[in-house]
């Protein structure tokens, strides 16, 4: 059911307890937990945090802490399925779940007693109505016990009587079998798209303001979350602005409330700021060269993987005025002259060119006097280091807590690895996207783009990863509808497949929807491959909290394809 109140609905019941976290390997889902671990440590809460890849990673997890504990907290997991018919808790388990996966199951609406969704009501979430999709049991069998109890009648009433009971019974069976029709029609709407709902950190920052203890890094840590879904396409462009007026209400909140105070220029001190900032990604850190050939913004508009996209971007940055020489040394080394009014330069010459969003509203933050960070550079560093290759293949939870790490401004250091992780994977995903369209690897399947990574690719195993995987889907297809002359591909959606493990030979499968600015982001793969993997008997694994993210036996590629094809032309 959903919790109207969540203070006291969910804090007040957990505030003397033990809690277990089960938090999901995403951004939004950290920022969400950082947010929860500090209220937890004000009051003292004992909790244990356990990070979840998947389905059975999350059925693992209850198993080994049911005995310990009574409620569970799911952050980013668990509100899109059946939960209690996949865990089969005891009957005094509750389950907290703040999760963005949409649609909401509609067993966990209708559970009063141990689903408890801390999920905003003004989402548009669209549930059925109950009495659409359950029916008591007691409704169907109305007369079925009257026909035997007449032996005493004369044998012609008793034999209209029968007929009389017989026709009942059919209008019943016809009803229910009418009811059941509508029933499956219903859900099919219902169920039939994935998408996105308002980010999980921002929910529990609300909660901490609520409790009146909210701080800045807590605010910051749920700009975070909103930043994430910005940068991962998650949610729409309204959405997205919607939220940041929200948050930006927040940071003048903040800001105005430590203005008078002594420590508003003390060294360590943390200054959030709107920023309407350019949409060059990690430019602060990076070359400005450099982040204008890796952001997939100004990389697709220019085609930067062809030589004529190559002197535009030379004309550009004549257009301009800035020298390369500044240009492509380090941000921080670049003439203060140049920096001062770079923003205004860059987004009149980028009219120019066509780009007109080059501008984005977004936050930054400054720690102290030198270190400043956007919101998306936060966003790039701790998705590398959550997803990093560098270690062990199984070294999951290390990079969970590296990635967790990463957000506290304690760590710095961290933060900087994860910067420059974020650069080797942007470089990557460029090179990918260039090779791919200059080699022609996106395939028209009829309704749908394909693309195949084979083993042997460049950097290969980092696109084994869900979230780098769908970053590069999303580069690939905007890539693709600015190159492309045919119309129709460019209202198309993408499929991607890249090896996931060799030696089991498996694949990983992702699934974007068409690309386009009004799009609503509703992703309709994760019905599609269920159903492609049930009529063919491909191998696959639905791990993913994500359903548009699927494993697949490498062998059963084609015939899953062809099923697709089939089912969705």
């Amino acid at each position: 059911m959903f919790v109207t109140d969540i203070k006291k609905d969910f804090y007040d019941v957990v505030v003397n307890q033990r809690v277990a976290l089960l938090v999901a390997a995403d951004i939004d889902a950290l920022c969400a937990c950082k947010i929860l671990q500090a209220l937890f440590h004000c009051d003292q809460i004992q909790y244990t945090l356990v990070p979840v890849r998947g389905w059975q990673d999350l059925s693992t997890a209850f198993l080994e802490h049911k005995e310990q504990f009574r409620y569970f907290v799911l952050i980013n997991c668990g509100a899109n399925v059946d939960l209690l018919e996949m865990l089969q808790p005891d009957d005094d388990s509750v389950f907290f779940i703040c999760d963005t996966h949409r649609p909401v199951d509609v067993v966990n609406v209708y559970n009063d007693t141990q689903i408890k969704l801390l999920i905003k009501q003004d989402d548009d979430l669209g549930v059925p109505a109950y009495d659409d999709i359950f029916r008591d049991e007691d409704e169907d069998g109305g007369d079925s016990g009257n026909e035997s109890d007449e032996g005493s009648e004369p044998s012609g009433k008793r034999r209209r009587f029968d007929e009389g009971a017989i026709e009942r019974r059919i209008e019943r069976q016809r009803a229910k079998r009418e009811w059941e029709a509508r029933r499956r029609e219903i859900l099919f709407d219902y169920e039939q798209y994935e998408y996105h709902g308002t980010s999980a950190a921002m929910m529990f920052f609300e909660l901490a303001w609520v409790l009146t203890k909210d701080t800045k890094d807590m605010l910051w840590w749920a700009i975070i979350g909103l930043t994430d879904q910005w940068v991962h396409d998650k949610i729409t462009h309204m959405k997205y602005v919607s939220d940041i007026a929200t948050m930006q209400r927040h940071v003048s909140r903040h800001n105005h409330r430590n203005e008078d105070e002594e420590n508003s220029l003390s060294i360590d001190c943390m200054r959030i700021s709107f920023e309407y900032d350019l949409r060059l990604t990690l430019y602060h850190h990076w070359s400005l060269y450099e982040s204008i050939c890796n952001s997939y913004y100004t990389a697709c508009s220019f085609k930067i993987w062809t030589l004529k996209g190559q002197k535009k971007l030379q004309e550009f940055l004549a257009d301009m005025g800035l020298p390369l020489r500044q240009v492509k040394q380090k941000f921080k080394s670049m003439d203060i002259t140049i920096k001062e009014n770079l923003r205004d330069v860059i987004e009149e010459s980028s009219n120019k060119y066509g780009m007109k969003d080059i501008r984005i509203q977004t936050f930054g933050v400054h720690f102290g006097f030198k270190n400043r960070f956007l919101a998306s550079d936060m966003v790039h560093a701790t998705a590398a280091l959550l997803e990093s290759t560098e270690r062990e293949e199984n070294d999951t939870t290390n990079n969970f807590i590296s990635a967790l790490d990463s957000l506290s401004r304690s760590n710095l250091d961290r933060l900087n690895a994860g910067i420059e992780l974020a650069k080797r994977k942007l470089i990557a995903i460029q090179q990918t996207v260039a090779s791919c369209i200059c080699t022609n690897l996106i395939l028209s399947q009829g309704p749908f783009l394909y693309c195949y990574l084979v083993e042997g690719t460049p950097d290969v195993r980092l696109f084994s990863k869900p979230l780098a995987l769908t970053l590069l889907c999303k580069y690939l297809l905007k890539a693709f509808v600015h190159s492309t002359r045919n119309k129709r591909c460019k209202l198309l959606p993408l499929i991607m497949a890249a090896p996931k493990d060799v030696e089991k030979g498996t694949v990983i499968v992702v699934g974007i929807p068409p690309e386009s600015e009004t799009s609503d982001k509703k992703n309709f793969f994760g019905r599609a491959f269920e159903k492609a993997a049930e009529s063919t008997g491909s191998r696959t694994l639905h791990d993913h909290f994500d359903t548009s993210i699927i494993e697949l036996k490498t062998e059963d590629r084609s015939k899953f394809l062809d099923a697709l094809i089939t089912l969705l032309s």
